[in-house]
């Protein structure tokens, strides 16, 4: 006995937004019964004391101490701007009050 009817298929796609052709349905019909034939399949192995996964190979962050390294060429870079305020940049107001 088929798990996915025609209706199924016609109301997955419904929820789906997708319009189907009618010529279509007996196609996914038998297609998604496949998947889940699978599906069964898959949960028949033993997973018994494998730890669950996110991916086949696990991926490390390489990372480093998050600290402050200044510049040689800090006081050349503040000299270039048009308008320097002590150690800031002077910019032009772009915001109304």
């Amino acid at each position: 006995m088929s798990r996915i009817s025609a209706d199924d298929v016609r109301k997955v796609a419904h929820l789906a937004r997708l319009d189907l052709a009618e010529a279509t349905i007996a196609t996914y019909t038998s297609q998604l019964e496949r998947i889940l034939e699978y599906v069964a399949h898959l949960e028949q192995v033993d997973t018994e004391g494998i730890p669950p996964t996110t991916r086949a190979v696990e991926v490390v962050n390489v990372t480093r101490d998050d600290t402050v390294n200044p510049t040689p060429v800090r006081e050349e870079l503040l000299n270039l701007a048009p308008e320097r305020e002590g150690d800031f940049l002077r910019v032009p107001k772009i915001l109304a009050d």
